[in-house]
């Protein structure tokens, strides 16, 4: 191969793709430009050898056209033009300040076209910075001679050389072919380079119009999935809340043993299915990049204990002994973060334990691993004795819609959506899930989290129970208690029956008889003539929908009609709708399917506030 590479004088093996249009200029004025040189030097030679007169010019002619030759072979092997052209600037600046000073002790006509062969040549082969540095070296000598000449002072014991003119003849000509070839050349290739520019810019420009168009396509198709994934939200969602609502309604009503395992077994079913499409949501919106963390203060104490009460009666179930572990080091201290989000992970992590483990222990464990006074970074472990995963589907389980195993997808079910948002709630944050686990022997998920420290001290801290705080209406809707609300006039806006149905029974429970307004427009004319305390407002209706509803209703001229309380009640799973809720003027909202609990203290405490 070098061998082949030392014989190859063909230029197109020292060009390549990689290089510019000015580099493969620059090879291709010094493959043909070293031709040019060789063949005015052989001409010049040949006239003073053929009359037998200045030896040493004779001499220097010879030298150059070995030089010539050797510096083609050095660009044919290896294609260094910087190397070459440093080489020929070199070699013109001591041949031509030699003639002036030594040899021929003037400046003639061919020093000056030397002088600008050398300004042209090394500002074109070398760019700015070498091209003045070539130049000053040959023009302020030359120049500096000249001066020193003109006042006579200029002598060296070294007898001058003349050139006869036939000699001034071929070098003038000579380099004329160099000045015109070097021009051309480089305009050939500039010209070409303008329109490579201003066809590539033309080509930048319609991928750019491509680009944005296929932009547009993108958001469009964005938008058409999110309004796919609110309309089959909303088409599920409200089905489910008729099928969990009855159920919660069934239970309210004593049933017998065997129509309450029954109805439990309804409902489970149906909050699963809920799990599921809610899970599918969240995927969604973590993946458009539509989360938002917050930056909160809370109790991680009191949260892990919600969480830990949460949780712990679905471990007890199984027979599972779950314990949950919090360093003393978090009393009393108030983080800033998000404990939604906290709630997400930690609960989807201990969710997995408890699917996954069919006996034996569950941990939870939260350690402070760094104190830094008002910064601190926080451990949080979830360990389960479940069935393990193996080493090689570790990765694979934070996947979105995979398992470890079809076998594991087909025993204990779920849309394998679980870690997958997990992980990218972390990610999002800059921080990594790390994984331990044994085939057979269980598992333990942790990671690191730091949180800002308020500078609130709590001065007491209540110790919880183990077990889900519950508020009093929620204790009373449990033991099928009757809560009044019969002071309370209700107008609720639905136009599916059997959610109207669901609610009438629902607040019969309350001994309230609500108002029905089939659509938007109807909810508006009921409150120009009518008086109610409150509005439960579905988004979705025919006519007019609920925001604009919501918004009409903020336009009535009596105060009091126009600055009612207002609670959405929405299946649409739109990632901005609590922004829209709010912006369209409603006080709350409540997501489909409802907790009765949950809609109860809501109706409460805005009643209350008016």
């Amino acid at each position: 191969m070098s061998q082949n590479k030392f014989l190859n004088v063909s230029i197109h093996n020292i060009l390549t793709d990689d290089q510019s249009y000015i580099d493969q200029a620059r090879i291709r004025l010094l493959y043909y430009g070293l031709g040019v040189v060789f063949v005015g030097l052989a001409a010049v030679f040949g006239n003073l050898y053929y009359q037998q007169y200045v030896p040493i010019l004779t001499t220097i002619c010879e030298v150059l056209l070995v030089i010539t030759v050797v510096l083609f072979k050095v660009l044919t092997y290896n294609g260094n033009w910087k190397l070459i052209s440093h080489m020929l600037l070199v070699m013109a600046t001591v041949i031509n300040l030699g003639d002036v000073f030594f040899i021929l002790q003037n400046v003639n006509i061919v020093t000056i076209q030397m002088v600008i062969l050398v300004i042209i040549f090394s500002f074109y082969m070398l760019g700015q910075t070498y091209g003045l540095f070539y130049s000053i070296l040959n023009l302020l000598p030359v120049l500096l001679f000249l001066v020193i000449q003109y006042d006579g002072a200029y002598f060296i014991l070294m007898k001058p050389e003349q050139l006869d003119q036939s000699t001034i003849i071929i070098a003038i000509f000579a380099n004329f072919i160099l000045l015109i070839f070097i021009h051309s050349h480089f305009y050939s290739a500039f010209y070409k380079n303008i329109v490579e520019l201003k066809k590539t810019s033309e080509e930048q420009a319609l991928l750019n119009e491509k680009f944005e168009i296929a932009i547009e396509k993108a958001e469009k198709s964005s938008q058409a999935k999110s309004e796919f994934l609110s309309t089959m939200s909303h088409e599920i969602r409200t089905p489910l809340n008729a099928v969990i609502g009855m159920s919660n309604l069934l239970l309210m009503s004593n049933p017998r043993h065997d129509q309450k395992e029954n109805i439990e077994i309804l409902k489970f079913s149906g909050a699963n299915l809920l799990a599921i499409v809610n899970d599918v949501l969240d995927f969604s919106k973590i993946e458009s990049g539509k989360v938002v963390f917050e930056n909160i203060s809370f109790n991680l104490i009191d949260l892990m204990q919600s969480i830990y009460g949460g949780q712990k009666l679905k471990a007890e179930e199984k027979g599972l002994l779950f314990k949950l572990d919090i360093d003393s080091t978090l009393n009393n201290k108030v983080l800033f973060g998000d404990p939604t989000r906290i709630t997400q992970i930690i609960f989807n992590l201990v969710s997995n334990a408890i699917k996954f483990t069919k006996e034996g222990n569950i941990w939870v464990r939260v350690t402070c691993v760094e104190d830094r006074h008002n910064m601190i970074t926080v451990n949080f472990s979830v360990k389960d004795t479940g069935i393990g995963i193996e080493s090689d589907k570790i990765e694979t389980i934070f996947e979105p819609f995979a398992q470890e195993s079809i076998t594991t997808t087909r025993q204990y079910g779920g849309t394998g959506l679980g870690l997958a948002i997990i992980k990218r709630l972390l990610e999002l944050q800059g921080l990594k899930m790390n994984v331990s686990s044994q085939l057979g022997q269980g598992s333990e998920f942790s990671f690191n989290m730091e949180f800002p420290v308020s500078t609130e001290v709590l001065e007491r801290r209540v110790e919880k129970q183990p077990q889900q705080p519950a508020s009093a209406n929620n204790i009373a809707i449990q033991n099928n208690e009757v809560i009044s609300l019969s002071h309370i006039r209700v107008l609720i806006a639905e136009d599916n029956m059997v959610n109207v149905m669901l609610m009438k029974k629902l607040f019969s429970k309350w001994n309230l008889v609500p108002t029905i307004a089939e659509n938007g427009a109807r909810a508006v004319e009921l409150m120009q003539y009518g008086n109610f305390d409150i509005i439960l407002m579905d988004l979705q209706m025919p006519v007019l929908n609920g925001f604009d509803a919501a918004m009409e209703i903020r336009k009535l001229p009596d105060p009091k009609k126009a600055n009612i309380p207002i609670i959405a009640l929405t299946a649409s799973a739109l990632f901005d709708i609590r922004e829209r809720v709010f912006n369209a003027g409603m006080n709350d909202y409540v997501s489909k399917p409802f907790k009765p609990e949950e809609l109860l203290e809501k109706i409460q405490s805005l009643t209350l506030a008016v």
